[in-house]
């Protein structure tokens, strides 16, 4: 049996997360801790205790969950000091960062601040308002792609994310986003606007790319010690002089999780953890893979359930 280590993406973050891991472990404080110093601000506060309007600006959220799944990895890797590297790592859009993390591609106060800094050039590539993104159920999705063509009349509108059979994410100008979704309803699917500050991983968010590329030129990358699939192709990655560029290529490049979780299933994968805030990533691998099984860790419940799980696993 093999092992895959998730790490979920911005949305998972809530005022509270990891509060249960980081009584239970030294270790998980220690990363809160080397947050606080990285930014030179108390961000773990806001993680804590909120308020979640603040959590849930992009600048703190991409750092509070990259930080907030590191500190439930530290947790684990405290409570089984054998634990041993997966086949792959894996991260839906920012937990691509985490991933590398765990993997010793970046150090965590690398990934934190380069994580505020994409939050930051996302948010400001788009004026407010003018972009929009929605999920589409029950199209192709090369059907949807030619929806796309069809609908954009000059605008951007295009797949962003593609999360699973059934459901892909479309991200471009509102007004585009709009005309996709009332071609999607007269083929009989569903379009379900989504409530986000940008239109992310799609062409608008070509600034912000070339900005997170300048904040790349001064971080030093080491070659991860697994293989972390890249969102960009859905292809495994242990080298260290492709990692700067599969990540500004994410930025205004659709997520392809669905790939991923497949091209991990095609080499093996039987069992995966989800390690920081949510269950949002088990959801997904059950629709894309329902042999798979996975374990979500978050809490402390969870946390305990870690040495079972892996011991089922070998």
């Amino acid at each position: 049996m093999t092992i895959a280590w998730l790490f979920p993406g911005q949305g998972a973050q809530s005022v509270g997360m990891g509060k249960e891991v980081l009584a239970a472990s030294s270790a998980g404080r220690a990363v809160f801790e080397r947050l606080d110093a990285a930014l030179g601000e108390p961000l773990s506060t806001v993680i804590l205790e909120g308020p979640q309007s603040q959590l849930t600006l992009t600048a703190n959220a991409q750092p509070a969950i990259v930080a907030t799944s590191a500190a439930v990895l530290a947790a684990i890797r405290e409570q089984l000091p054998e634990l041993g590297p997966p086949a792959f790592a894996a991260g839906h859009s920012l937990g691509e960062y985490s991933a590398l993390v765990a993997a010793h591609a970046l150090s965590l106060e690398d990934a934190v601040r380069l994580v505020r800094a994409r939050g930051l050039a996302m948010q400001d590539a788009v004026p407010a308002g003018a972009g929009a993104m929605s999920a589409i159920m029950g199209i192709d999705p090369a059907r949807l792609e030619a929806i796309c063509f069809a609908a954009a009349q000059g605008e951007v509108v295009s797949p962003a994310n593609f999360n699973a059979p059934g459901q892909v994410v479309i991200a471009g100008h509102a007004g585009a986003v709009a005309r996709v979704a009332e071609l999607v309803t007269r083929e009989r699917g569903r379009a379900v606007p989504l409530k986000v500050s940008a239109p992310f991983h799609c062409a608008l968010m070509a600034p912000a790319a070339h900005a997170l590329a300048r904040e790349l030129e001064g971080v030093g990358v080491l070659p991860p010690r697994f293989p972390v699939v890249a969102n960009f192709d859905a292809q495994p990655n242990t080298d260290a002089d492709r990692i700067k560029d599969l990540l500004v290529r994410q930025v205004d490049g659709a997520v392809r999780w669905e790939e991923s979780i497949q091209t991990m299933v095609g080499r093996g994968v039987t069992h995966a953890l989800e390690i920081g805030p949510g269950k949002v990533l088990a959801g997904l691998v059950k629709r894309i893979a329902k042999e798979v099984k996975v374990l979500s860790v978050g809490d402390v419940d969870s946390l305990g359930q870690v040495a079972a799980f892996l011991g089922e696993a070998c």
